[in-house]
């Protein structure tokens, strides 16, 4: 084709690209306003995971009724893109069972709202914070500083755990003691050191539990609150606070013993040597 007929070609169509130029335009900039708009006001009452999908969505779709649109003004039939895009919408579906499944499962997350970005999940065994919620899946940033993606659908079928839902933290301490020490002084000694501690709240009050008589201990759990955000320091903090106090006050923190007994009821057996021919 020589540039003549091209500038003939492009000539012809002048008016239907001048029209298609601003419908993408106008379409680009109206589809990115109301999902930022809509976004930012779902976000406010829904949470930030929320907004953003829905900004996400609302945006694909302009996008989509954009090029139904650009397509129009060059004389594609609307009925016939429908029933094209029907039909591949089938092929794509059963090539892609997986992927609706999980854009599926994110709708009743979202719906649900279990957790937002930034809380603490633990999920088949592996912990870390929320840093992204996307259509198909979850992003974890696990405490070594890498990422974990955990499909939408694995977190609708299975049970997590969400450390930070609630402003509070309940931190339990196990402790051991020896069996000779007083249970009423070494109690006494705990909640000092409970009430010394700045980031231990006093309501709700601390929890002192006797768990049971170990192998070479009596175990006991302290139980204190605190929030969310302090948790690991208060966990830190609270641990070096009550080795110091047990060492000051003379509480013994037993360790495992072996006790070896040779009794008369099986002697050894005797070894003797044999001289040599």
């Amino acid at each position: 084709m020589t540039l003549d007929a091209l500038a003939a070609v492009v000539s012809g169509f002048a008016p239907q690209i001048l029209r298609s130029a601003v419908i993408i335009v106008l379409g680009v900039v109206f589809a990115r306003g109301l999902g930022r708009l809509l976004g930012s006001s779902i976000s406010g009452r829904l949470g930030a995971h929320s907004g953003s999908l829905l900004e996400r969505g609302l945006i694909y779709s302009a996008y989509l009724l954009i090029l139904i649109l650009v397509l129009h003004q060059f004389g594609f039939q609307l009925g016939a893109l429908l029933g094209a895009a029907g039909v591949l919408g089938v092929a794509i579906g059963f090539a892609s069972q997986t992927s609706f499944s999980n854009l599926i499962s994110g709708l009743f997350l979202v719906a649900e709202q279990p957790f937002i970005i930034g809380d603490i999940l633990e999920v088949d065994g592996v912990s870390g914070e929320v840093t992204e919620i996307g259509a198909l899946s979850v992003k974890l940033r696990i405490f070594d500083n890498s990422v974990v993606r955990i499909p939408n659908e694995f977190l609708l079928k299975n049970r997590f755990t969400n450390f930070t839902h609630f402003p509070l933290r309940r931190v339990d301490l196990q402790i051991g003691v020896a069996y000779k020490e007083d249970l009423e002084r070494v109690r006494k000694a705990l909640e000092e050191t409970v009430r010394e501690e700045r980031l231990c709240l006093r309501e709700p009050a601390p929890l002192f539990v006797h768990k049971g008589f170990g192998s070479s201990s009596i175990d006991l759990q302290i139980s204190v609150w605190t929030e969310k955000e302090n948790y690991l320091t208060t966990r830190n903090a609270m641990y070096a606070r009550i080795k110091e106090r047990f060492d000051r006050d003379g509480i013994e923190i037993p360790f495992p013993h072996v006790s070896l007994y040779a009794g008369e009821a099986t002697k050894p057996f005797p070894v003797k040597g044999s001289p040599r021919p």
